[in-house]
């Protein structure tokens, strides 16, 4: 059992004052069996009006438009969280795919999250598949196999892949992070016909090593009618442990991003992310990181020059 004390900042800076920037968080840590809330804040620029409500996959969401002219939007996440995973590993039993299927017909969310991505690469997949010989192979050890896979023939590497870079492409560099990693998980575990869903969460280190310590982190959930719903991080080649703190779940990416929104105004923005960990013996551990943000595109980013230029002249 552990207790960690997390702080979130997300810091939004614009060169030019933008208004009405409409925001979804997803930035609230899952109450279940292994991890207790024990206290949450949410403190956001201006204090808007916030609503909250709850996703089609369980996750709390809040809304929020933050209506005055701003040249810098901060949300900052505060929690308590005690994480008790009483199973490091799980038993390896000889449930099968096969044995997934009523439940899969009579369960549409298990249903949903059976389907793999369809890609231009799912050749390599197969192959892949084929490879590690998963055929006839318990659910339990298909994902630990796929799980190894992913550790031994990826490369961790920060930098070079963004939320908009495709499991094609990680398939091609064989590098990326955290998140590029679960994609390919799920993908893998899904074409076998095992539902999965994607995590997004913290890793708290212990100084340990492992790869994703101290920033938001993201693994996969395999589910097994006789165990549930499993975590798996492949890019640590593990099960989840105490030091997982799990955040919202869903598809992919694209269902569990922390805050996502828009604005009115031409302007080009800055994101950085600030994620501080708290331990119950007083260390304390921080890491801070700018986010590489999705291209303007053309015609927007002409605009914007065109108005710094005008600026420039008027000075």
């Amino acid at each position: 059992m552990a207790i960690f004390k997390i702080v979130h900042i997300t810091k939004y800076q614009y060169n030019w004052p933008i208004k009405e920037s409409i925001n979804e968080v997803r930035l609230f840590p899952h109450n279940f069996s292994n991890q207790d809330v024990l206290d949450y804040r949410l403190l956001i620029t201006h204090n808007p009006d916030v609503e909250f409500y709850q996703d089609y996959y369980g996750n709390r969401v809040a809304n929020f438009n933050n209506l005055e002219s701003h040249e810098e939007m901060v949300i900052e996440s505060r929690m308590t969280v005690r994480v008790n995973h009483s199973l490091k590993i799980p038993a390896i039993d000889n449930t099968t795919v096969k044995d997934i299927g009523k439940e899969k017909s009579e369960n549409i969310n298990l249903l949903r999250l059976n389907y793999p991505e369809v890609i231009q690469k799912q050749q390599e997949i197969e192959a892949i598949l084929a490879a590690i010989d998963v055929a006839n192979k318990p659910i339990i050890e298909i994902a630990q196999l796929c799980n190894q896979y992913i550790f031994d023939n990826f490369t961790y590497t920060k930098g070079i892949t963004n939320i908009e870079t495709t499991i094609d492409e990680i398939l091609e560099i064989k590098k990326g992070v955290c998140q590029d990693f679960a994609h390919v998980l799920l993908q893998l575990v899904r074409t076998v016909g095992i539902p999965a869903r994607y995590v997004s969460g913290y890793i708290c280190p212990y100084e340990s090593g492992l790869r994703g310590e101290g920033a938001t982190h993201a693994w996969v959930e395999i589910y097994t009618p006789t165990q549930g719903w499993l975590g798996l991080d492949p890019t640590n080649n593990i099960w989840t442990m105490d030091n997982h703190v799990k955040l919202a779940t869903g598809r992919n990416f694209y269902d569990c991003t922390p805050i996502k929104g828009t604005f009115k105004g031409l302007a080009r923005q800055t994101l950085s992310v600030c994620v501080s960990i708290g331990y119950e013996d007083g260390r304390h551990y921080e890491e801070i990181n700018d986010v590489l943000l999705e291209e303007i595109p053309q015609e927007i980013n002409e605009q914007i020059s065109y108005i710094e230029q005008q600026h420039q002249q008027q000075q």
